[in-house]
């Protein structure tokens, strides 16, 4: 149960921590204004008044606060008339905004493959693995049989993240929903057979949790939050490698631009292809425990 809530309260947490306070203060200096207009204008949120007695107190003041300012050539003053377009969002939007679609695809790689690596190695080491292994089922039917139990986990854990963050967090969606959870449950997959990869290789749970580093930690930096473009070439070479960038294109690409299925398309294809190599990987990994 804790495995679902977990990713919820981070969430959480990081719309607060990344909602920055965009308000401005504004400072007032009054000569001659009635008392009660400058009481009133200290009740307004972020505005202070200064009340001075004469225009030379005012102005000096003025003065003080230009000369620390940076010296700048006098420009012509022409008026303009600024307006405000945003291609997604509002004047409210922040960071966490931005980066939130990538940290769906995060949160449900990163809690898919803890739970599928932890419940099969706790399988193995109790002896329930091998049990089955003594049957005749084939491993192609071991591996499948597993995904499939724990698919049903998977999409309960996409729902769950997928739709705290749009209708708790009011994330604006641009696109359409549905393709968020498909992207997002692709990438389930993945992370699920990537996380029984793992656990045929791990003796322990111990050592399973030393794989998060090697597997988890380089699909943060590669996934988006930090701009590919600002990486030299070389490194961002291995973004190609990791389906969490993919993943993180193509919702990125739903969420804020409203890309539609074509558009997506070729990320779904690579992150099956991911799917499709990391399930042959496990039943290959199978032979160390039977050989048929």
């Amino acid at each position: 149960m804790l495995m679902f809530l977990a990713p919820i309260l981070v969430l959480f947490l990081m719309k607060l921590v990344f909602s920055t306070n965009s308000s401005t203060n504004v400072d007032l200096a009054t000569v001659n204004v009635n008392t009660s207009l400058v009481k009133t204008l200290d009740k307004v949120s972020h505005v202070d008044t200064h009340k001075y007695t004469t225009d030379k107190k005012a102005q000096n003041a003025l003065t003080k606060i230009q000369s620390q300012l940076p010296n700048q050539a006098p420009k012509k003053q022409t008026q303009s008339k600024i307006i405000n377009h945003y291609q997604y969002g509002n004047s409210d939007t922040n960071f966490f905004d931005k980066i939130v679609p990538i940290l769906m695809g995060f949160f449900v790689f990163f809690f898919v493959f803890l739970i599928s690596g932890m419940a099969l190695l706790n399988e193995r080491t109790s002896g329930t693995l091998n049990r089955l292994l003594a049957t005749p089922v084939k491993r192609s039917e071991i591996v499948f049989g597993y995904m499939l139990s724990y698919g049903g986990l998977a999409i309960i854990q996409t729902l769950i993240i997928v739709l705290f963050t749009v209708w708790a967090l009011k994330v604006e969606v641009v696109g359409n929903i549905l393709y968020v959870i498909l992207i997002n449950f692709i990438l389930a997959l993945v992370a699920l057979a990537f996380g029984i990869l793992m656990s045929t290789f791990a003796k322990s749970e111990f050592q399973m949790m030393q794989f998060i580093p090697l597997v988890i930690v380089p699909q943060v930096f590669f996934s988006g939050i930090i701009p590919l473009d600002t990486m030299a070439n070389g490194v961002k070479v291995i973004s190609y490698i990791l389906p969490l960038k993919y993943a993180g294109d193509a919702l990125s690409g739903i969420v804020m631009s409203g890309n539609g299925f074509l558009q997506i398309l070729p990320d779904i294809g690579i992150l099956l292809v991911f799917l499709v190599i990391l399930t042959v990987m496990n039943i290959l990994g199978l032979k160390k425990y039977r050989k048929v």
